[in-house]
This record gives structure tokens, C-alpha cells and sequence, in this order.
């Protein structure tokens, strides 16, 4: 496709979301930035006028979903690209000890929401004969850790359902892209400790995670590739993260 296309962003207010918003733009693309935080959607959209659409979108409420994309005004109607970034991770207790409303607002906004924006967009794809849907998920949906619970088990379903899609869309010019990135320093660990920066801070403390602009320049790539090229899953890590042998339990 030449031109400029028109890029759906969800969870835009921040980190990946915002990143990747920032990208498109930066190479000239139309995007629409979804979040709850709408003040942060206008500034980014401040310095992007008539490029970037802002709009105040919860993606757990499915009947505002369904409304507010499938009403989306003038050149942003066709989406060309859409990146479901919008989730969290809430706590790091364990299963016993889990807050059950932190797994209800996982599942609600990793799974539910997820679903919900792919629903409300993907039938225009079809109906154009092409488009790319760009998933984010974690590398917690293949390797477990103390504490990953439910937010591995969302992440889990995100990677199953990126490839259903690609069979369901087999034939239908339409590409299917599973991002799952290790430890990124963004706002996702200060939400995932109620708002803790020390907490958060002391995850990051003594290497290099990666950075909201390196899952941003990888979310662009993965569109940017030719139209018969897809990228099904890709899995990144810093250097300084890798997997640890397995745990065992030995009574004393």
C-alpha cells in the first residue's frame, strides 16, 4: 500500500502504546490514539494535528468499543493496522494470596479488551482485503515465574489467539503479528506495584531492560515488511535477561 496508512493504537497514553503512536506518526502515517487518560492523547495529538485522532476509550467496555470504532470519522474510517497494546499486570502475590479483582482487570483488559477491538476492526479488514493486526504480548505467556499468575495466563491466551487468527484469516490478504517482549522499563511495573516507583525502580536496578522506543521500532518493522511477509511471533529479550534452571524443592 503507498501512502500514508491509517494506524489504530490502543493504550496509547503511555509506554509501548505511546511509543509506537509516536513512530507512526514520526513516519507519516494517520493514527488513532485510544486510552482512558485523554489529557495525555491530546498533547501527543497536540503536535500531530490532523495526523492523530485522540479518543477517550476504555477497551473492557465492549459496547463502547463496538461504538466508538465502528463510527471512526473520515480518512481514519479504514484501518490499515491495528495494535492491541492496552494491558497490565496487577501484584506479584502468590495464587493463594492473589487479589481476585487484579485477576478480573487482567482478564477484562488483556483478554476481553483484546478481543473486543479485534472484533470491532477486523471486519472492515476483510471487507478491504487487507490489514495487519499487531498483538502485544509478554514473553510470561511461555515461561512462568513466582507471582505471574493470571498476567501469564492472559498473555497465554493472546499468543493462542494471534495464531487462531492467522488460520481463521488464512487466504483473506490480512497479516497476524505476536510481539512478546521481556523486561521493558515503562510505567508497567509502577502499576503493577500500585504505584511504588521504588518498587518498580528496584527491578530495573543494576542492568539495561528495554525501552518503550525499542518495542516501538519493532511493532513498525513488522508492519513495514513487505505485504507476503508475515511475522508470527517474535519473542525479545534484553541481553541481560535470559531463563534460569528449573526450580526444586528439596525438604531439609
Amino acid at each position: 500500500m503507498s501512502g500514508p496508512r491509517t494506524i489504530l493504537v490502543t493504550g496509547a497514553s503511555s509506554g509501548f502504546g505511546e511509543a509506537t503512536a509516536r513512530k507512526f506518526l514520526e513516519a507519516g502515517d494517520r493514527v488513532i490514539a485510544t486510552a482512558r487518560r485523554m489529557a495525555r492523547l491530546e498533547a501527543l495529538a497536540d503536535e500531530h494535528r490532523e495526523h492523530c485522532l485522540p479518543l477517550a476509550l476504555d477497551v473492557r467496555d465492549r459496547e463502547a468499543v463496538m461504538s466508538i470504532l465502528g463510527s471512526l470519522p473520515g480518512p481514519f474510517s479504514d484501518v490499515d493496522v491495528l495494535v492491541n497494546n492496552a494491558g497490565l499486570a496487577l501484584g506479584l502475590a502468590p495464587a493463594d494470596q492473589a487479589d481476585l479483582d487484579h485477576w478480573d482487570t487482567m482478564v477484562d483488559t488483556n483478554i476481553k479488551g483484546l478481543t473486543y477491538c479485534t472484533r470491532a476492526i477486523l471486519p472492515g479488514m476483510v471487507a478491504r482485503g487487507r490489514g495487519h493486526i499487531v498483538n502485544l504480548g509478554s514473553v510470561a505467556a511461555s515461561w512462568p515465574y513466582p507471582g505471574g499468575n493470571a498476567y501469564g495466563a492472559t498473555k497465554a491466551f493472546v499468543q493462542q489467539f494471534s495464531r487462531n487468527l492467522r488460520t481463521d484469516l488464512l487466504g483473506r490478504n490480512i497479516r497476524v503479528s505476536l510481539v512478546e517482549p521481556g523486561m521493558c522499563e515503562t510505567e508497567f511495573s509502577v502499576v503493577r506495584f500500585d504505584g511504588d516507583k521504588d518498587k518498580a525502580a528496584a527491578v530495573y536496578e543494576g542492568m539495561q531492560p528495554l525501552s518503550a522506543a525499542d518495542i516501538a521500532e519493532i511493532v513498525f518493522w513488522t508492519t513495514s515488511l513487505p505485504p507476503h511477509i508475515n511475522v508470527n511471533q517474535l519473542e525479545v529479550m534484553p541481553v541481560a535477561q535470559a531463563w534460569s534452571p528449573f526450580a526444586v524443592h528439596r525438604d531439609s
